[in-house]
């Protein structure tokens, strides 16, 4: 009877160990330990370089481009929702406060798709 009762504790003892080993290891982050885990890679681009759809880019996106803020690109949201969307770049001079040489300023950056 005792060598089945200890019998009975170990298979137990060793379903526990089991499990909080499991939970450890999901803890950690499912890695195993002393691993590292991979850093993102963080890459800079140059705000120059990015292309900016005037047609579907949001206020934060709109004001990446050269000489547009905050009001300017709430404008161009306001005159795009008001008038539906750009045919092309240079419709942009239609709305108030932006002119000629923002356009000029992001030439090859403004897309209307």
């Amino acid at each position: 009877m005792m060598k089945r009762w200890m019998g009975v504790v170990a298979v137990t003892l060793w379903c526990w160990m089991g499990v909080v080993a499991v939970t450890l290891w999901c803890l950690g982050g499912g890695v195993a330990l002393g691993e590292d885990k991979e850093k993102p890679v963080r890459v800079k681009v140059d705000a120059k370089d990015v292309k900016v759809n005037i047609n579907e880019a949001t206020k934060t996106e709109l004001m990446h481009l050269s000489g547009v803020g905050a009001g300017g690109a709430q404008k161009i949201i306001d005159y795009r929702q008001a008038h539906g969307p750009f045919k092309k770049a240079q419709d942009l001079e239609k709305v108030d406060g932006i002119g000629k040489g923002v356009i000029e300023k992001n030439s090859g950056r403004i897309t209307v798709k």
